[in-house]
């Protein structure tokens, strides 16, 4: 071990880059490499001489055995063509006392000139440095010199503390909230048909079951949650096949569009169900049991199997509402079986039955009234689509995930769209003498400025994730007002669309002037959120696709559509909330202002921070017995989760316990980098959430830091002024040692310091996080003999 061992090819190549690298960048070179029983090692090649500054100096303290650096001779100095100085002394130690004499006599007598005027011999015995130095004076021992404290610091004012509570006020204020929201129940109910408040109990419901439901999913599988949301908003497609119409092609503009909803909206429910799988597919273990969920096809197709029984054979023409009963409990199944690891691939796999028994019930519903023509054009529509999705899912890679996800939503929104202006279309005619016309209207119009503004969100986010558009926020002057003029312009449009007297075509002009505008807002609201925000947008869009399909739930007064948007709406807006929680900022923040404002003058982190070398970084890690890894961004980006997994298997067969810690933000969407590291192989056993394991960075030998910064800034608990203060953040300062590795020493996104850089048990481990984890695996196997 030690000096004594000759280190592996990878290792050398490793450290020769290394080398190259300082050579570049130091003035001075001190080398003490030696094998007993053989030649130096040449560690300073020659061509890495010559990299070096003229006047730097080379000091060999191995030039006896031949030497770490090219062109050493022992016993002599040489001079390099490019002025570098090679010092080859084999008597360096008979040296050092000598020089150490004479340096520390000539700073004695400097200081001791430095006393008096230019440069004088003088002893003051008023000034606190030499009285302080000095034991005897003019023969005389001097007595024991105590210096008088310094003074006080000024006492920083204390804030005074907030008053206690008054639950009164409290209670008071809670019962005011419950009143005004019992008295807008009761205006609506008095204003709106009987029909409309039993949609209105239905979607009151379901959101809070899906409010409960999201609550308990595992922080781990939010990104597969955003993913079988956004399959089961698929079901968009049952307005487009309820609108669709003419034969085995549209006839009109309202079957046209219907059409192409369908064919739009199949895309979301077969690749998003399949991408689902294959994430899943990531979290198992090689010792889980065998799981066979095909055989759920049995109770699928026995339901179907009796279900046409009924309607066909017994004529039972309503039977479509129970099989949307059985579709709304599935859907709802499947989100709760994303609660834990163990049940959420069966959790997807219920998904999938909802879809088909919702899908099932429509054409059911309109077989009495529909040619078969038309079924089999849905049938087209819908194979055309459920291909496309199916390709595109089967061929993304997990880093690829954000961006699939935003460009899924893009689809429901699209075909949201579709399906609110073909809803006015066909509906139009009737919202005079029909009871639910208003609903109706109202259900059209918000429905397609919704889909509206999620699909061009969704092509922002789509377009800033895969980096084919810069991520820096757009900030257009004077935005704020852009955004109040766009709201003011969108509800007067609305009071438009719904006045008396406007006749169907009439009416479609302002609601696609509404629709035109939610496009330009989707793309400026998106555009003005910085890429390092995306995964607060994607939540965001992903509540809006729910929504959407609540609106089309009251346009066609259909239960499944108003549960499952429900639950989709309520499942993006808690992401949203645990995301904006987890940075410490609000939801306008994010979607309209830039990152928290500081509170006061920050405080100022001056010093020098310590790089350390691949072998110190390699030794601390082998010579630790426990190590959290705080992955970030920076490790998504890098893709440098394949050599990590790697690194950390043989550090856990060589009796190293490794764990990760995960920020809630980290990554570009909801719990991406649980799915990128469990793709690498990486157990979700060791893969805990900021508040499963920040007690335990104390009992910890190593922190290592890849590609995070803000989300372990200690400024955010230390410094009330800071633009961070505030933010839950992950404790690696307090491991003995932590190591932060980062492509440069820049701040991160809030543009603020970091003062872990300069802290006394950290060390910077600077360049690409995927070639720094490649290193590391190498010089890690390397150590073990691998």
């Amino acid at each position: 071990g030690g000096y004594a061992k000759e280190m592996s090819p990878e290792f050398l190549a490793a450290e020769r880059a290394l080398f190259e690298k300082q050579c570049k960048e130091v003035d001075i070179i001190i080398t003490t490499a030696l094998i007993p029983g053989k030649k130096a090692p040449v560690l300073i090649e020659k061509h890495m001489v010559e990299m070096m500054k003229p006047g730097s100096v080379c000091v060999d303290l191995a030039a006896e055995a031949g030497g770490n650096v090219a062109g050493c001779k022992a016993d002599e100095i040489v001079t390099t063509p490019n002025g570098v100085t090679i010092i080859g002394h084999t008597d360096m130690p008979s040296r050092l006392g000598t020089v150490a004499s004479m340096m520390f006599s000539n700073n004695l007598v400097k200081f001791m000139l430095d006393q008096g005027p230019k440069g004088s011999y003088f002893v003051d015995l008023e000034e606190d440095v030499a009285r302080g130095t000095l034991l005897a004076h003019a023969g005389q021992i001097l007595p024991l010199y105590v210096p008088e404290p310094p003074a006080p610091p000024p006492k920083k004012e204390v804030a005074p503390p907030p008053p206690p509570p008054n639950p009164f006020n409290e209670t008071l204020k809670n019962v005011m909230m419950f009143t005004a929201g019992y008295g807008a129940i009761l205006a609506t109910a008095m204003s709106a048909p009987p029909v409309f408040l039993a949609g209105m109990t239905t979607f009151a419901l379901a959101t809070i079951v899906g409010y409960q439901l999201v609550w308990n999913v595992s922080p781990a599988l939010h990104s597969p949650l955003m993913s079988v949301t956004n399959a089961i908003s698929g079901l968009v497609v049952v307005g487009g096949m309820c609108f669709m119409g003419g034969g085995y092609y549209p006839t009109n503009a309202a079957q046209t569009l219907a059409a192409a909803a369908v064919a739009v909206a199949s895309i979301n429910v077969i690749g998003g169900f399949h991408v689902t799988g294959r994430m899943l597919d990531m979290f198992k273990r090689p010792d889980d049991p065998p799981e066979y969920h095909a055989l759920w096809l049995i109770p699928t197709l026995a339901f179907a199997a009796g279900f046409g029984y009924g309607h066909v054979v017994l004529g039972m023409t309503e039977l479509y509402q129970l099989a949307y009963l059985v579709a709304s409990v599935m859907c709802v199944l499947s989100l709760g079986g994303l609660a834990s690891q163990s049940t959420a691939r069966v959790g997807n796999s219920w998904g999938k039955v909802g879809a088909f028994t919702g899908i099932l019930g429509t054409v059911a519903m309109l077989s009495t009234t529909v040619p078969v023509e038309v079924f089999a054009q849905m049938a087209a529509c819908s194979a055309l689509g459920g291909a496309v999705g199916f390709q595109i899912a089967n061929n993304i890679e997990p880093t690829q995930l954000p961006q699939l996800v935003a460009a899924f939503h893009s689809f429901v929104g699209l075909a949201a769209v579709f399906v609110s202006l073909s809803g006015h279309m066909i509906e139009a005619a009737h919202f005079a003498t029909n009871p639910l016309g208003g609903v109706q209207q109202f259900a059209i119009f918000w429905g397609s400025v919704i889909g509206g503004v999620t699909f061009t969100g969704s092509i922002v986010a789509f377009l800033k994730l895969a980096e084919m558009k810069s991520s820096k926020a757009l900030s257009l002057p004077g935005k704020d007002l852009i955004n109040i003029a766009t709201l003011v312009a969108t509800l007067g449009l609305y009071g438009c669309y719904i006045s008396p007297g406007m006749t169907p075509d009439n009416a479609l002009m302002p609601l696609l002037a509404a629709t035109g505008l939610s496009f330009a807002a989707g793309w400026h609201l998106t555009d003005s959120v910085g890429g390092a925000d995306m995964p607060v947008c994607i939540t965001v869009l992903n509540s809006y696709s729910g929504w959407a399909l609540v609106c089309e739930g009251f346009m066609m007064q259909n239960s499944m559509l108003l549960i499952v948007g429900s639950l989709i709406g309520a499942s993006g807006a808690i992401l949203t909330y645990i995301m904006c929680v987890a940075m410490n900022r609000s939801i306008a923040n994010v979607l309209f202002g830039g990152y928290a404002t500081a509170k006061g003058p920050a405080r100022v982190h001056t010093g020098v921070h310590k790089e350390a070398t691949l072998g110190e970084v390699v030794g601390m890690l082998t010579e630790a017995s426990e190590v959290i890894i705080v992955p970030g961004y920076g490790l998504a980006v890098a893709q440098g989760q394949y050599p990590l997994a790697e690194m950390v298997k043989t550090l856990n067969e060589n009796g190293v316990r490794v764990r990760f810690g995960i920020h809630p933000v980290a990554g570009r969407m909801p719990g991406q980098l649980n799915v990128l590291l469990a793709e690498a192989g990486i157990s979700y056993d060791i893969v805990l959430e900021m508040d499963e394991i920040n007690d335990d960075f104390k009992e910890c030998d190593v922190s290592l830091v890849l590609g995070a910064n803000d989300v372990v800034n200690p400024d955010a608990i230390d410094d009330p002024d800071s633009a961070l203060a505030g933010m839950p953040v992950l404790h690696v300062w307090e491991a003995k040692q932590s190591v932060m590795m980062k492509r440069s020493m820049a701040s991160g996104y809030a543009g603020v310091d970091n003062p872990l850089f300069f802290k006394e048990n950290n060390w910077m481990f600077l360049g690409d996080a995927k070639k720094n984890c490649e290193a590391l695996r190498d010089a890690v196997n390397a150590h073990y003999g691998n």
